[in-house]
């Protein structure tokens, strides 16, 4: 027996709900409709996403460092909180002590560029009062030069590409910030991009609120989107698991489903 799809039956209950809209003397609340809408698409988003953005990201800074021969290229991002750069990837001197290694928003020259929104070269950061010296101490290396880049779309700030001690700029023509604005570009792209899936009920929500046709309808799309859940972290993880199994041929996903199917025979009995 084919075992029954998750997504297929929240499907089939939201339009069921919607469908119940339309019968007569249904007393239920107008937007019931929208929250089971939003729950769904947060749930399916993450399985939606596109795979390998940290491998995408690592190549960035991996090609940057070459670009420039530099000694070191990093991205950090912003933490939910937005009160601490955390850095994703690295590579050059230190980068395996400055992958996840979080620093204050307000602090050092990554942390200027991202609170004021531009774009920083330094050649020489001791003489400059905005380098955290006691950060970069932890890392094991410590730069001469930085060159910093906000990451940023026109929906938000997502975090900052460092390059340290750069040793070959750009080609003819193009400067040091329009090259490393060109890395800034496709790291932002893949990260927001990521992010859309990742919140993808309140993505959708949004962008029906910047079509709908009459402002009390926008309004309440726009609230919805604001008030949209955030996934299933374990449903999520999950759903992943068996979208790299569909990769597998079908003898293995035939073992991994029976395995699944027995599993759940043995939770059941035990919850009785």
């Amino acid at each position: 027996m084919r075992a029954r799809r998750p997504g297929r039956l929240r499907l089939r209950e939201v339009a069921e709900s919607v469908q119940s809209r339309f019968n007569v003397g249904d007393t239920s609340p107008p937007y019931d409709v929208l929250s089971d809408l939003s729950q769904l698409a947060a749930d399916l988003g993450p399985v939606l996403r596109p795979r390998g953005d940290d491998e995408l990201l690592q190549a960035i800074v991996d090609t940057a460092r070459v670009v420039f021969d530099a000694a070191a290229c990093s991205i950090a991002l912003l933490s939910e909180s937005e009160d601490e750069l955390v850095c994703r990837v690295a590579a050059g001197s230190g980068a395996e002590a400055t992958v996840g290694l979080r620093i204050p928003v307000d602090r050092g020259i990554a942390g200027w560029a991202v609170m004021a929104g531009q774009s920083i070269a330094i050649d020489d950061v001791r003489q400059d009062p905005r380098f955290a010296a006691d950060i970069a101490e932890t890392t094991g290396y410590m730069p001469n030069s930085i060159m910093a880049m906000p990451l940023e779309s026109e929906r938000a700030t997502f975090g900052v590409i460092e390059v340290l001690d750069r040793r070959r700029g750009g080609a003819e023509g193009v400067d040091d910030m329009e090259l490393l604005a060109r890395f800034a570009s496709q790291a932002t792209l893949a990260i927001e991009t990521s992010r859309i899936f990742s919140s993808l009920g309140q993505a959708l929500f949004e962008s029906a609120a910047l079509v709908a046709p009459g402002q009390e309808l926008r309004d309440a799309l726009a609230q919805r989107a604001a008030q949209a859940p955030r996934p299933n972290a374990e449903l999520a993880e999950l759903a992943l698991l068996f979208h790299d199994l569909g990769q597998f041929g079908a003898d293995e996903r035939r073992v991994a489903a029976q395995i699944a199917e027995d599993f759940l025979a043995y939770a059941r009995k035990r919850r009785r």
